[in-house]
């Protein structure tokens, strides 16, 4: 239960509390490094554990932050992907933060759609920037993994602000989702993100990426949770075609098919909005 003073705190407040807090992870995460560590190494392929990492936003952050504290004293360059993370800390590292970790509330449906965004996000960006030779659509997959990582924080630390703000959107008092978090929270979630990306000390290039810096990799990865959104609030949402146009600007290679692959949508609908689209630039 939030105080009445912290209903009322603004970006730099909630930056201050939750960059300090043990961060969790989701309980399936741990339940699966466990079972992989228990059934030996022939179980835990890099492949394996970066899926399970990609897979939950926390322990991506976690990972992340991690690999970071031990590079700066053995690296010079950046972690800036799960993999990357992963090659540095090692399964040992990734049990003892899946040990080591808080578990999130999983029943709580508001952080899991959140996660599930997210997630969907991480893997349309990856595929979506491979379209165009991406030096490494993975930096690009993770930035669109935590770019919501402060609606998620405040899903597990302060569930009362982000239900605040679904109340703003279903009452119809709201005509943007940016309109509801700005009157149901006093700040947009994306601001949040980015301050505690900042304080956390992320690598600068992920954090430029989702602050969405003009350039073709963060418009990618800016989409990309775009329209993994769309999909998580109407399967066959009508803003599809248009995201899907928007994207091939800045992959204009690739055909309209090709990006619509790894929507997860019905075929029957991926049909409907290919047709859509083609008849919309046409």
């Amino acid at each position: 239960m939030l105080t009445t003073h912290q209903k009322n705190w603004k970006v730099d407040q909630w930056v201050a509390y939750l960059k300090v807090r043990d961060i969790p992870i989701m309980p399936r995460s741990r339940f699966l490094i466990l079972a992989i560590a228990e059934g030996g190494d022939a179980l835990s392929s890099p492949k394996e554990l970066s899926r399970i990492v990609t897979g939950d936003p926390f322990l991506a952050l976690r990972s992340l932050r991690y690999a970071e504290a031990r590079r700066s004293r053995r690296l010079g360059s950046d972690t800036t992907t799960s993999m990357a993370s992963l090659m540095q800390i090692g399964l040992d590292g990734l049990l003892d933060i899946a040990r080591d970790s808080p578990l999130c509330d999983d029943a709580l449906v508001g952080l899991v759609d959140c996660e599930f965004a997210s997630a969907s996000a991480s893997y349309i960006a990856r595929a979506w920037s491979a379209h165009r030779a991406d030096v490494s659509p993975d930096e690009i997959a993770l930035a669109a993994l935590l770019a919501d990582i402060g609606e998620m924080m405040l899903w597990h630390f302060a569930t009362e602000i982000p239900e605040r703000v679904q109340d703003e959107a279903r009452s119809g008092r709201a005509l943007s989702q940016l309109q509801a978090q700005l009157q149901g929270a006093g700040f947009s979630f994306k601001a949040l993100s980015l301050a505690l990306a900042e304080a956390w000390g992320l690598p600068p290039l992920i954090t430029q990426l989702i602050r969405g810096v003009d350039s073709v990799r963060a418009n990618i990865a800016r989409l990309a949770s775009a329209t993994a959104k769309h999909i998580q609030t109407n399967p066959e949402n009508p803003a599809l075609p248009s995201d899907i146009i928007s994207v091939r600007d800045f992959v204009p290679a690739s055909s309209y098919r090709s990006l619509l692959a790894p929507l997860p949508i019905s075929d029957e609908f991926r049909e409907a909005v290919l047709k859509a689209v083609t008849t919309e630039v046409e």
